[in-house]
């Protein structure tokens, strides 16, 4: 199988990390090996998986300056994945990769001594274009939209689609989206309808049925440094994430 996606969005505060961190989980829990690579200086999957990022002793930063991944991967205890964590020296390595030839190409080139000790592959992208986002497009299969259901939602799809077709016809011809995904949706609100029924016109086969509410726990647990299925797996949140990586299994045939 050996997938690895890059769960990615030009537009802050969608749930990107939130999905990564979770679907991470939830993959796990269906006795799938999964790594997490936190790929955003924030480190914020990091710190949700219950590892302390200014604890690291090695992070995404050495893998990118030549440091061989599997010495900087740690597994995440209860969330029950590995994990390739981040700090703020990402941004030091984001800027030293601006005049290193093939720069896009280092994430790439770094995943593939661990590919086949993993099922699944899940970067957790900045929430900018720049060159850690390219590095994690250039690395990947297919790309995972988190997209909450409000105005400019499209109008930033919009854009992140136009960067990934550029990334296909210039770097990584295999690349594609593999799914759009409604996060923090809530049913009461007559937006949120409205962009979710222009999504299913526009996205008719990548879209996934399975949606994520707005929901308490979710935005609790990682202040516990736990995904939602170890939190609160009774809870609304845990359930969408678990529909969502069955909803990946069937998809592919895994099941």
């Amino acid at each position: 199988m050996r997938k690895i996606y890059a769960v990615t969005n030009q537009k802050g505060g969608v749930g990107k990390t939130t999905t990564s961190v979770n679907l991470a989980a939830s993959l796990a829990a269906t006795g799938r090996r999964v790594l997490l690579v936190d790929f955003d200086p924030q480190g914020n999957a990091t710190t949700a998986s219950g590892v302390d990022k200014n604890q690291l002793e090695h992070s995404s930063a050495d893998v990118l300056a030549g440091e061989p991944a599997r010495s900087c991967i740690v597994h995440a205890g209860v969330a029950g994945y590995d994990l390739l964590g981040a700090n703020g020296a990402l941004t030091v390595s984001e800027v030293e990769l601006m005049s290193q030839p093939k720069r896009e190409f280092r994430l790439r080139d770094a995943l593939a001594a661990p590919t086949d000790d993993y099922d699944y592959i899940l970067i957790d992208c900045p929430p900018t274009l720049n060159t850690l986002t390219v590095n994690a497009l250039v690395a990947a299969h297919g790309v995972i939209i988190p997209i909450q259901c409000e105005y400019f939602a499209l109008e930033g799809l919009s854009s992140l689609l136009q960067t990934v077709e550029r990334v296909r016809q210039s770097a990584n011809p295999g690349l594609r989206v593999e799914g759009v995904l409604r996060t923090m949706f809530d049913p009461r609100n007559n937006l949120a309808l409205d962009v979710s029924r222009q999504l299913v016109l526009h996205f008719e086969k990548e879209l996934y049925e399975a949606v994520i509410p707005r929901n308490v726990t979710l935005a609790e647990a990682p202040s516990h440094g736990m995904p939602i299925l170890q939190y609160d797996k009774h809870s609304r949140g845990s359930r969408a994430y678990l529909e969502l990586a069955g909803e990946m299994l069937t998809r592919e045939g895994a099941v």
